[in-house]
Parts: C-alpha cells; structure tokens; sequence
C-alpha cells in the first residue's frame, strides 16, 4: 500500500507539479553538484524557504540536470502522515521503479514531520550517493539542532524574510545607481517607506489593506507563541511568556533587562524568576522573533551580566504592539540590525558614557562603528556623533558611519569626518560594498 502512495506521490512530481514562478532570493552562489554536506534551510515561518527550494531545482534543472535526477517530498502532504523512518527506503524504490535509477538529488521539505529524521539523513548522507537538501518549521529545525543531530555532515543557509532588494523585486522596481540620480529614486523611496513600516514577509505584502496584514502578522504571532514555544518547550507560565512578547514588541530597539522585567512583574503581582525571564528570551530568539546583541565587551562574563538589546526580526511585528506610536528612529534602526542579522555579522552594541547602536566584529577585533538617527540636526549631531566616535576611540575602529533616512553627506566632528548615508542605499549595496 505504502509502494502504490509512494509511487503516486512520485509521479504527480515527475509529470504534473509545475515549478511555481518565484522570487530569486539572494543567496550565496550555491552549487549543488559540488556540496558535499546536507544543506539546512533554516529561518523564520512563512519566510520562503519551500520557495527557495524550488528556486535551487530550477537551477539544476536549468543546469543540465532532469527532473527524474530530482526527488522532492513535501512531509506536510496527509498522504505521508503515518509514514516512519524506514520508510524512506520505499520512497526509493518506488523512485527507481519510475525512473530506473536513483535520484542525484533529494529536497525533504518540513523534514521533521518524518519521525526519526536526523537518523535518516545520516543514513542517506552516509551512502555518497545524492545531494540532500532539507528545510523545516524554525523552531523544530534550528541549528544548534542540526549540529548535534547531524554532527557536522550539514551547513546551513539562513532564510529570513524578503530584503529590500528582494522586495524591490517583488514589487518589479528596478533600481540601479543611475537611478538614484533621476526622479526614479523617489519611487525606491515610497517603496522604502512601505518596507520600514510592513517589512518583508512574502504573504503579508500580498496583501491589500493593513486590517489583513495585521491579521496575518498576529497569526504568525499565535504560532510562534503557541507552537513554537509553549507547546515545544511544554512551558506552564504561560503568562509569563506572554509579559515577555508583549515586551519585546513594545521596546524593541531598547536594553531588555532581566532584572528590570522581573521587578516589573513583582509590580503586577507576577511570579517570574530571573532564569525563567532569560530562558523565554533565549526561546524568542530560537523561534525568529526577535534578535538580541549583547554589550560588547571583551570578557564574556561582563558581556552576560550587561542587558541586550533587543529587536524584532521583521518591522511588521510592530503592528502588534500595544502602545503603537510610529517611532521612524527605531523602526529604522531595527531594519539595520535584521540586515545585519541576515549577514551574520558578530554584532554587539556599546554603551559607556554615551552609546553607539551596533559594533561589527570581525575575528578577534571590532573592524566598524554604526550609528543610526532618522536625521542628523543641529539639535542631535552632538549625541549622535560623540557616541560613534567615543565607540571608534575606545575600541580603536578606524571606520565609523552613520545611517539616516534619507541623507547623504559628510559632518565633522573632533576631528573626524564622519560619513552620513541613507539607510535604503546601504540595504541597496552588494554585501561585501555594504560592510565598508
């Protein structure tokens, strides 16, 4: 019975399922024919990983390889909901039969609906015989998982929600440096606009009106908070993690301190220990919800006694808060550490006398200063440059830039020039331009 779904499953991939039009994602250049790990797909819910997917079978397919070469399961589909580990081998069978060979390559999407799948994937990768690419629900697929699963057979790729230049695709706005001289460059704005308030979810930007953005946004928000923590990590204060979200979509972009926050519960009569405050936070951040930078420091004792600063991984969360007032600094700001985020810079803040909001660290070093304002005036160039450039000197940077809405200049400040760029240029730039 199993032989005849399978073959069923199979065929439908082989001769009916048609490759859906898709958004290139921007990605490192990826070879499958010369990737010898299991490649992980890891990020957010909804954030396109079965869409990149496809996007990598339609460059083999556009390479030479045929569509018999390539198995593609999707373990969502009811028909495989009983199925086991040994399973598998009947997939391949069944595969064989079809095609009278094995696959070069096999794409497991929401893997770990398949029980015993990390066993299973070592037994595929022992055998050298295919390629293996696997995503799967962020919280049940993440990383430090797969590490321990898979133990060192796999590399991972981080898919987040779109970027500007993804979304600028999406929305079919070309732009190029030439543009940003002609009137062309207010349309990228509107766009920018747009992106800084919704932020990139594929789904959420289909939609028309902010009532369904929001809709969607606090779906995604129940999941995270139900099935994503509460029911994974069979947590009983439920209120507590509950204080913790609501937090976070409040103060994104500001210190969250675990002491602070459990005297604030004591203030609403909630019980609420420090370890438990700081497990939720380390249990958001697994989930793709928010991302927290540490103090930097170089002794990681007075980096972990220090609060973290703490953003939320798409702007659009922010239609959930609350106490929603439009503060455009902070939801710029929250734009520049998700794209840092999704370069996987080493990123911290720093704070002594003043504050600068991120410091990039590279190697054994910190190599770049980053400040962000909505616009440099007479009335904040003093706090916004003094804290860069107390940062540079402290920590003995030799670069230093300063992200605003939209200005493009250079201020001098004891001695320094400091260069001012706009934030939607710099999320424009090619990566490696991008870090300076």
């Amino acid at each position: 019975m199993k032989l005849d779904i399978c073959k069923k499953i199979i065929a439908e991939w082989l001769e009916e399922q048609v490759l859906p039009t898709v958004i290139r994602r921007e990605a490192d250049s990826i070879d499958l024919n010369n990737v010898s790990e299991i490649l992980a797909i890891v990020g957010p819910r909804r954030a396109g990983k079965t869409f990149f997917m496809y996007q990598l079978i339609q460059d083999l397919l556009d390479r030479s390889a045929k569509r018999e070469d390539i198995l593609f399961i999707d373990f969502d589909d009811y028909r495989l909901e009983n199925f086991k580990a040994e399973d598998v081998e009947t997939l391949l069978v069944a595969f064989n039969q079809l095609t009278g060979k094995y696959p070069r390559f096999i794409f497991f999407d929401e893997v770990q609906r398949l029980p015993g799948w990390s066993r299973v994937l070592r037994t595929l990768h022992n055998q050298r015989r295919y390629g293996i690419i696997i995503s799967g629900s962020n919280a049940e697929l993440l990383s430090r998982e797969i590490s321990s699963e898979l133990r060192g057979r796999w590399r991972d790729h981080l898919m987040l929600p779109f970027s500007f230049r993804e979304y600028l695709r999406f929305r079919n706005i070309p732009y190029s440096e030439k543009i940003f001289f002609t009137p062309g460059r207010g349309t990228i704005l509107r766009a920018f606009d747009t992106y800084l308030a919704e932020g990139g979810f594929p789904e959420v930007l289909k939609k028309e009106s902010k009532t369904e953005k929001r809709q969607l946004l606090q779906s995604y928000y129940k999941t995270i908070f139900y099935k994503d923590i509460l029911e994974r990590y069979n947590i009983k204060a439920k209120y507590i993690l509950e204080a913790v979200m609501t937090y976070c979509l409040n103060i994104h972009g500001d210190l969250f301190s675990v002491s602070a926050f459990e005297k604030y519960l004591k203030g609403q009569d909630l019980p609420g220990s420090k370890r438990t405050i700081s497990n939720y936070i380390r249990y958001l951040e697994e989930a793709f919800f928010i991302i927290a930078f540490e103090k930097f420091s170089y002794s990681p004792r007075k980096r972990v006694m220090n609060p973290e600063k703490v953003y939320l991984l798409d702007n659009g969360f922010s239609f959930l808060a609350v106490d929603f007032s439009e503060n455009k600094g902070k939801m710029l700001e929250n734009i520049v550490a998700i794209e840092l985020f999704r370069r996987q810079e080493e990123v911290y803040y720093y704070k002594n006398r003043k504050e600068c909001d991120f410091i990039i660290k590279r190697g054994t070093r910190p190599v770049l200063a980053i400040q962000v304002c909505w616009e440099m005036t007479a009335g904040n160039q003093e706090k916004e440059c003094r804290g860069l450039v107390e940062a540079m000197e402290s920590l003995k940077i030799r670069e230093g830039i300063v992200l605003t809405y939209n200005e493009e200049r250079k201020v001098e400040f004891r001695g320094q020039s400091i260069p001012l760029l706009p934030v939607w240029k710099w999320l424009l730039r090619e990566n490696e331009a991008a870090k300076l």
